[in-house]
């Protein structure tokens, strides 16, 4: 191994094991480097402009750092962001990220992704930078998590959205004037609210 290709490797370990191509030819890397580096199976690409060390990665969540690379303008939401703010026993088959509306959707193969379209509103609102393993993610807020569960109900399940705000409530401390102050950017105040009174 040459020491060019000793120093991408440590770049990659640096990162966590995983890089987009934008970062490695920033860092200084050439794109010979890179096909060295596939031919000698150091390296392997596992999506367009993705790279990760053959030895895999030591992501805590690496789901969530490749879409935050990938989608640098995706929010993590609906179930995915309820698995991540502990307020759901379902176990997402897929990583749910919020784009706004007339914003690309880029094509990934890893890991499996279900895009939803938000209004400019709605995709604004209690976004969360939140910090894994060194990379940056947007997230929603648990309290507009609640939100936008009800908002696509028909898609993740009344009763998915039901549990949720329920755990939220007496699990989470999170109040309710946060949940409804959402809820009407969402438009599903009036399906929240009665859901919410017999709560208290």
């Amino acid at each position: 191994m040459g020491a060019k290709e000793a120093k991408l490797i440590e770049f990659l370990r640096k990162k966590g094991g995983l890089a987009s191509y934008f970062e490695l030819i920033k860092a200084g890397f050439s794109k010979s480097l890179l096909k060295t580096g596939l031919m000698n199976k150091c390296i392997k690409r596992i999506d367009r402009g993705l790279y990760c060390l053959s030895e895999g990665m030591s992501f805590s969540n690496p789901d969530l750092v490749t879409i935050s690379i990938k989608i640098p303008r995706g929010v993590v939401c609906l179930l995915s962001a309820l698995a991540w703010h502990e307020a759901t026993n379902e176990i997402p088959k897929h990583v749910d990220v919020a784009i706004s509306r007339g914003t690309y959707e880029n094509r990934i193969k890893y890991p499996p992704v279900r895009f939803y379209r938000f209004s400019s509103n709605a995709w604004g609102a209690g976004i969360e930078n939140i910090e894994v393993d060194g990379h940056k993610i947007k997230i929603y807020c648990l309290a507009k998590t609640i939100a936008d569960c009800f908002k696509f109900r028909n898609r993740i399940g009344i009763n998915v959205a039901r549990d949720a705000l329920k755990i939220a409530v007496t699990e989470k401390s999170v109040s309710p004037k946060e949940i409804m102050r959402y809820a009407k950017v969402c438009r599903v105040d009036k399906i929240i609210k009665p859901i919410l009174e017999t709560m208290l």
